[in-house]
């Protein structure tokens, strides 16, 4: 007999908006605000101090972090293998907080608010870089979908909200009652704005590399600051001003006209590119096939 647990994880299929919209280099612009929000979490943000890398490898983090992500959406089978892998990395990481409480990575409503970061991150990037924010039905539409993906992921059914509207209760609850002025979040704020440099870069050229990195850090730490709620900025203590918000707002227009006139290879991120490609060549053998002589 299939487990009820099989019978709820399913691949993402081409078609749906997580398959259109993910794969977009605009995913990454809300990635930063998402994981804020992530380490704010008590527990979360315990065991990301302890055992992630972000402070000294945050590109390698990221571009793992981006990859992870694509192959949940457009893996097919091998989403579900990426998803199991995940957890099987994760079951060892444990910490114990200064207050003596211990942490674990799985612990069931900490791994869920890992995922439950998404729909805001989606819905917060549609509404600044996007010419088609999200409408009430979207975003029920959506959130379905995404609902599937944390099944995927092995979130148990009770942390998973029934609807969208159910969904933001428990974001604005978890707002008000549990996200905390975690350190791990103010390093990452760091990092994020003084990218480090790879840890095998010459120390020769660290210095270029902070040259280099110093426009896109301040950008990327402005569009993370931005991007989040304000009620984790007033927990963060972080100033963002009626000035600030225009300037994103413009910045999110530019990209919301630049991004859609790229070529589809620069508009996606590769794995969500080459998975694009090869569903388009099913289809056209499809219809090969479908027009052969009988």
């Amino acid at each position: 007999m299939v487990s009820t647990l099989t019978e709820t994880r399913r691949p993402i299929q081409p078609g749906t908006r997580l398959w259109e919209e993910t794969g977009l280099i605009t995913f990454s612009l809300t990635t930063g605000a998402a994981f804020a929000l992530q380490v704010m979490h008590p527990s979360v943000g315990a065991v990301v101090g302890e055992h992630s890398v972000f402070r000294t490898d945050a590109v390698g983090r990221a571009r793992r972090s981006i990859a992870s992500v694509m192959t949940w959406v457009y893996g097919g089978q091998d989403a579900l293998s990426e998803a199991d892998r995940l957890r099987t990395m994760h079951a060892p990481l444990t910490t114990t907080a200064p207050d003596g409480v211990r942490h674990r990575a799985l612990a069931s409503g900490p791994w869920a608010w890992i995922l439950l970061t998404a729909p805001y991150a989606y819905s917060t990037g549609a509404r600044y870089f996007s010419r088609h924010p999200l409408t009430p039905a979207d975003a029920e539409a959506f959130y379905a979908e995404l609902r599937q993906l944390m099944r995927n992921l092995h979130v148990a059914e009770k942390e998973i909200p029934p609807t969208y509207t159910a969904y933001q209760a428990k974001f604005d609850d978890m707002l008000a009652n549990t996200l905390v002025a975690h350190p791990t979040v103010y390093e990452f704020l760091h990092a994020s704005r003084r990218i480090p440099p790879p840890p095998a870069l010459p120390a020769a050229l660290r210095p270029l590399w902070r040259a280099a990195t110093a426009l896109p850090g301040r950008v990327q730490h402005f569009v993370t600051v931005g991007t989040l709620p304000e009620p984790a900025r007033q927990i963060l203590g972080l100033t963002w001003t009626d000035r600030d918000e225009r300037r994103l707002r413009r910045l999110g227009r530019v990209v919301a006209t630049v991004v859609p006139l790229l070529p589809e290879r620069l508009r996606y991120f590769p794995i969500a590119y080459e998975a694009r490609r090869v569903e388009r060549a099913k289809g056209a053998l499809r219809r090969a096939l479908d027009r052969r002589p009988r």
